[in-house]
């Protein structure tokens, strides 16, 4: 009997859902929009019900048509970090907490010297930021104390709506691991963490692996959908180790980069290094072993682009903007022109919730085809600094993967090989994590048998980028005036050079 799987994607803007048979084939897909809400500045928030209105609405809608008695299983994946709390009845206390919210930023320094003491304090001080459930959990019972004490249950994002198909209460192990109140490397909850905040144990969700069933559809959920109240709904997983899961990426163990509204660096490492910069991510799938996944983030990725190509340049039509991009790269030659990314702030690598982008070596010859090549260049030094700052040796692996919308641009993956000086392969096929959750659905149920299987035949490499010397050796000279720009940044706005 054939059987179907569901796996859906709660992301910033806009839920993905992607219907799969067993055999991995892709049978439809749809993307609900909504929007967050923007209160104050730094705040951007949203009523998890509009998530929930949404999954209702596009389930409806990609289920019309099938026979849904042949539905076996359920994943749901999405934004990490967002924070959803819950009264006693498991409804929103208030509307969620976005992971790029930035209302805590005041409150990062304290909370740093804080963590500091803790047992593995280093750790979660290093990657505690604006976002953290742990930071905005700290902010709301300094702002909104009735509010706080409400709080019988704090789950991440995609956790509300697996509660809500199944009345379960669960998170897994990345989104533990990435709320800054995990131990990761005891597998346990900081109990110092929760002291400070003057939480109850009860409020901690159960952590499972990723691919444990949570738990069935409830009777009402199964009358809503018209469904099978056995259909299975699993822990479900953030967005980045779904993706990571269909590119391949954790299943046998290469570098991907993911050129997407935010950019993403992620690779599997065997062991943390407490020294080095970015995330570490914990895996599991069933609860009992776990794989470590690195993950660092150019907060302003795609968002940067869209700013200079569409808002500066007023352009519309990607094959002219590509047309643009190939013109500045050819006159970069000697060219000083160095643009500096950040323009909604660093997480991974400064922590700097203020840093913002630049512009240097500009004249009177310059150009706005020139300029456009500059901000992906920049994006580009932005992967290369992760990549190094992160202690990931990408040139062991030969080439680096590449996938999601920036990819779609061949200079641009040309730029990011000639700046990485490696080769860059783009990934073609079913990628992403509405896929990436479908397929660990499937795997639960046997359809397949390792992580090494989810990605084969799924993924390929569609063109192989090699680094051009010349190129490379003008990006090298530009790299070196990139690393120095923060600090120029710094004593220009606050007169204060960072070593």
């Amino acid at each position: 009997m054939e059987q179907l799987f569901l796996g859906i994607d709660l992301g910033t803007s806009a839920m993905k859902l992607v219907l799969m048979d067993g055999q991995k084939n892709v049978l439809a897909q749809i993307t609900e929009k909504y929007q967050t809400a923007q209160p104050d500045k730094g705040w951007i928030e949203i009523d998890p019900e509009i998530w929930f209105g949404c999954m209702r609405a596009a389930m409806e809608k990609i289920l019309s048509g099938c026979d849904r008695t042949k539905l076996r299983g359920i994943g749901i994946t999405g934004q990490m970090h967002t924070l959803v709390v819950l009264d006693g009845n498991g409804r929103p206390v208030r509307p969620a907490i976005m992971w790029n919210d930035i209302r805590t930023k005041e409150l990062i320094p304290e909370l740093k010297k804080r963590m500091e003491t803790f047992d593995e304090g280093e750790y979660l001080s290093k990657t505690i930021s604006t976002g953290s459930p742990a930071a905005n959990l700290y902010w709301m019972k300094k702002n909104e104390p009735e509010n706080f004490k409400k709080i019988r249950k704090f789950l991440i994002g995609p956790d509300y709506l697996v509660y809500r198909l199944t009345g379960v209460y669960g998170t897994d192990y990345c989104e533990a691991s990435t709320s800054c109140l995990y131990q990761i490397h005891k597998k346990q909850w900081s109990q110092e963490m929760r002291a400070f905040l003057g939480l109850s144990g009860e409020v901690y969700p159960p952590v499972r692996g990723s691919v444990q069933t949570a738990g069935t559809l409830t009777a009402e959920m199964s009358v809503l959908f018209s469904l099978d109240g056995n259909v299975k709904v699993l822990t479900g997983t953030g967005d980045n180790p779904a993706t990571a899961v269909s590119t391949g990426c954790l299943g046998r163990g290469y570098p991907v980069i993911s050129l997407g509204t935010s950019g993403v660096l992620m690779m599997p490492v065997a062991e943390p290094k407490e020294q080095a910069r970015g995330k570490m991510i914990l895996f599991s799938f069933d609860g009992r072993s776990c794989s470590y996944l690195v993950q660092g983030v150019v907060q302003s990725n795609g968002n940067t682009f869209e700013w200079w190509a569409r808002n500066m340049l007023g352009e519309a039509d990607f094959s002219r903007i590509d047309g643009m991009l190939e013109q500045g790269r050819a006159c970069s030659s000697g060219s000083g022109l160095v643009f500096y990314p950040h323009l909604m702030g660093d997480k991974t690598l400064y922590a700097d919730p203020d840093i913002r982008g630049a512009f240097v070596g500009l004249g009177a010859e310059t150009k706005r085809e020139d300029m456009l090549y500059a901000v992906v260049e920049g994006l580009c030094f932005s992967f290369r600094q992760l990549a190094e700052e992160m202690h990931l040796p990408l040139d062991r692996f030969g080439s680096v993967k590449v996938v999601g919308g920036g990819a779609k641009s061949h200079v641009w993956v040309q730029t990011l090989a000639d700046v990485l000086r490696m080769p860059v392969e783009k990934m073609d096929g079913m990628i992403g994590p509405a896929f990436g959750i479908a397929l660990l659905a499937a795997y639960q149920e046997g359809c397949v048998s390792s992580l090494e299987q989810i990605s084969e035949g799924n993924v390929k490499v569609e063109r192989r980028f090699v680094p051009d010397a010349a190129c490379s050796a003008m990006c090298e000279r530009r790299y070196q005036i990139y690393k120095r720009m923060q600090a120029g940044l710094k004593y220009i706005t606050e007169g204060t050079v960072l070593g």
